[in-house]
């Protein structure tokens, strides 16, 4: 895999090596992948769909192949579109098609309230907006306290991936980081864009699994009652990673496909200044 290094990136706390994936030509669409890294869901299943894109797929700082530990916490979405931001800008590349998964769903989402200007269109995959997750509580309990939990399959991929013994310590900063984020309500706003999400104005898409476990009842209202001009898709068959689930990735590739034809079309200067 391909590396940038950047001179200091707000999630390692300093100066970070960026690995990423690289594949395809044509439009440039960056992947951002979710709590557990990316082989996890990885985007096998999309090959044909992407035909015609010039796919990137970063490691955050604490994934992968790219610097660890990282500096997790309640703020760690705002620091991650700080370090994408600088990632796009050490690959040369002004604005492009995000597609994020869950939590990368909610840096991609920040991106386009940040720097729309950046973004040529946005796939929200498993979005998330409620700081406070209650019924998702308990699994992130189990992440922070019992990774070793999750069976042998989820276990060899993150060891593959991230590195043993680290794999441990990336699942419970990622549980610990939303333990933190609903302690970070106070009184506060229950959203992570605090009251901003209405403020969004980049074209976009969420596609959305029905039986996601980790969807709060009031999170996809609040998505339509905010950004009433979004497409939204609800796939019945889907979990929390439609696009890799054997029931419902077909129609998240149709959806999928449908959404990034319409915008390459429309968005013809997105090409990388490389």
């Amino acid at each position: 895999m391909p590396l940038v290094t950047l001179s200091d990136s707000p999630l390692a706390g300093g100066p970070a090596d960026i690995h990423y994936r690289e594949f395809g030509s044509g439009v440039p669409l960056v992947f951002l992948h979710g709590g557990w890294g990316y082989e996890i869901y990885s985007l096998e299943e999309q090959a044909s769909v992407l035909q015609g894109f010039r796919v990137l797929v970063p490691d955050r700082s604490g994934y992968g192949r790219s610097t660890k530990p990282a500096v997790f916490g309640a703020d760690l979405h705002r620091r991650a579109v700080e370090e994408t931001l600088l990632f796009l800008g050490a690959i040369n590349l002004d604005r492009c098609i995000f597609w994020g998964h869950s939590d990368g769903a909610v840096i991609a989402a920040m991106l386009g309230l940040c720097a729309p200007e950046r973004c040529a269109g946005l796939v929200l995959e498993a979005f998330h907006c409620d700081r406070e997750k209650k019924s998702s509580r308990e699994f992130f309990q189990i992440m922070e306290s019992e990774p070793e939990s999750f069976g042998p399959r989820v276990i060899d991929i993150l060891k593959k991936e991230h590195g043993d013994p680290y794999w441990r310590e990336l699942l419970r900063s990622e549980g610990r980081t939303w333990l933190d984020i609903a302690r970070s309500v106070d009184g506060g706003a229950g959203d992570l864009f605090d009251g901003r999400l209405s403020k969004l104005r980049v074209p976009t898409v969420f596609l959305h699994g029905a039986q996601d476990p980790r969807t709060e009842p009031w999170e996809l209202d609040a998505v339509r009652r905010e950004v009433p001009d979004a497409e939204i898709r609800v796939i019945t068959a889907g979990g929390h990673s439609p696009h890799s689930e054997g029931a419902s990735r077909r129609e998240f590739n149709r959806h999928l496909g449908a959404a990034l034809g319409r915008w390459s079309k429309i968005a013809p200067g997105v090409e990388s200044n490389r």
